[in-house]
């Protein structure tokens, strides 16, 4: 040690290392033995290896190529995981996507079949039950029509139950909407 300016500097080799006295307490005699009361030991030191797990001993700073491999697995790691969950969110939407036109597709068969949307009944005093379709009615069932129009004029319509009209343009006489009517069930209205 030299003295300078009154106090006491420790001179330092260029691997010297300062002592862990966390690690001290738990050494055993025969370790403690080799530290005569230097703080920083350093390698030259010829029980080093003895006291080396004792000591405060840095890192060696990492090269750029090792840096550069962590953040290239790193960036990997980080595009296989976006590539899986781009994967579920697809898959998840192609599912409710097939869900929902099934439901589609159903309600277009319920109209072919009935002619009209089925429908969700709402009464405050029972749970609403679902019937399988999209609109919401507070007590009575929302009528939907099927029109066609035969011509450019509309004199007025055959309606059929449930709900479909065909429009003409002439109307037809007294004896067609008689037959129509009794055996077709086919009922003339004017418009």
């Amino acid at each position: 040690m030299t003295k300078s300016q009154g106090k006491l500097k420790l001179q330092k080799s260029p691997k010297a290392y300062p002592l862990d006295f966390e690690k001290v307490k738990n050494a055993s005699v025969q370790e403690l033995a080799y530290l005569v009361g230097i703080i920083a030991y350093a390698e030259e030191y010829e029980y080093f290896d003895k006291i080396k797990h004792l000591l405060v001993i840095p890192e060696q700073p990492k090269s750029l190529e090792e840096i550069q491999k962590e953040l290239d697995e790193k960036f990997e790691k980080l595009l296989a995981t976006t590539k899986k969950e781009f994967a579920a969110s697809k898959q998840r939407a192609e599912y409710h996507f097939d869900k929902k036109f099934h439901k589609i597709n159903e309600n277009f068969k319920h109209i072919k079949r009935w002619g009209h949307l089925p429908y969700i009944t709402l009464d405050p005093t029972v749970l609403p039950q679902m019937n399988g379709g999209y609109l919401v009615s507070t007590g009575s069932a929302q009528q939907w029509t099927t029109e066609f129009r035969f011509g450019k004029g509309n004199v007025g319509y055959y309606c059929i139950e449930p709900d479909v009209k065909f429009h003409m343009s002439k109307k037809p006489n007294f004896i067609v909407r008689f037959f129509m009517n009794k055996c077709l069930g086919f009922k003339w209205r004017d418009v």
